[in-house]
């Protein structure tokens, strides 16, 4: 289980998938936790897959054609019934291999990749789920060790300038371009890591939440190493 010393009652753990489904955020709780020690051997199934890019997604169907070990055959199993249970929730889940993602150099002053802590934003009610079942595990942040990045007027005064409109079209610009979703962790500030196996639920800013979103970014990958992930 991850290190949760310095939550501030920002997580929820949960023993089951019907639990971390029906479970509500609220206020600071955004994030839910199936906790989990899965058996399997994860990395045969990445070693086995060839890659194309740096990501790659990975469909049943090349799942299921594997040559896998006895090992491999229950990580297997874990990953298929993950995506049937996500599935039948509604979810749409994603199976990645990641190398790496694409870095963002358009702003240096404001990267605006995955690689930043940043929350998610949907239009209509919805939840982010995902596993790390190999490689370095995603982080994620209590809101109150994070700050806004368009709050800070260093940061704000740069993004005026790139804007260059009319004071009143601003707030728009930052939205559209996602610059508000993004944030600067603050000093002594404790991000979680997510941790390898465990199936989590994250709050998402829409319209109809009762809680704030969560602040997550994905890591630093290790040089050579191959995450398996589990997205939706």
């Amino acid at each position: 289980m991850p290190d949760l010393s310095h939550t501030e009652n920002q997580i929820q753990s949960v023993t089951n998938f019907q639990e971390l489904v029906a479970m509500p955020f609220n206020g600071a709780m955004n994030a839910i936790c199936w906790t989990r020690n899965l058996p399997g051997d994860f990395a045969e199934i990445v070693n086995k897959v060839k890659l194309s890019g740096n990501i790659t997604v990975l469909e049943q169907e090349e799942l299921l054609e594997l040559e896998l070990s006895e090992q491999g055959q229950l990580a297997r199993e874990i990953l298929l019934n993950d995506i049937k249970l996500l599935t039948a929730h509604g979810a749409s889940p994603t199976l990645n291999l990641i190398r790496c993602y694409e870095r963002d150099d358009a702003y240096p002053f404001f990267p605006t990749d995955v690689y930043s802590f940043h929350v998610d934003r949907s239009p209509i009610p919805t939840d982010t789920f995902l596993c790390t079942y190999h490689g370095e595990p995603s982080e994620i942040l209590p809101n109150a060790q994070a700050e806004q990045k368009v709050l800070l007027p260093q940061i704000r005064d740069e993004l005026k300038k790139l804007y260059g409109g009319a004071d009143e079209g601003f707030e728009s610009f930052l939205s559209e371009h996602f610059f508000d979703l993004h944030y600067r962790v603050k000093p002594k500030a404790h991000p979680i890591s997510l941790g390898l196996g465990h199936l989590w639920r994250l709050a998402v800013d829409h319209p109809e939440s009762k809680a704030l979103p969560c602040v997550h970014r994905a890591p630093n990958e290790k040089p050579g190493e191959t995450r398996l992930l589990l997205i939706c």
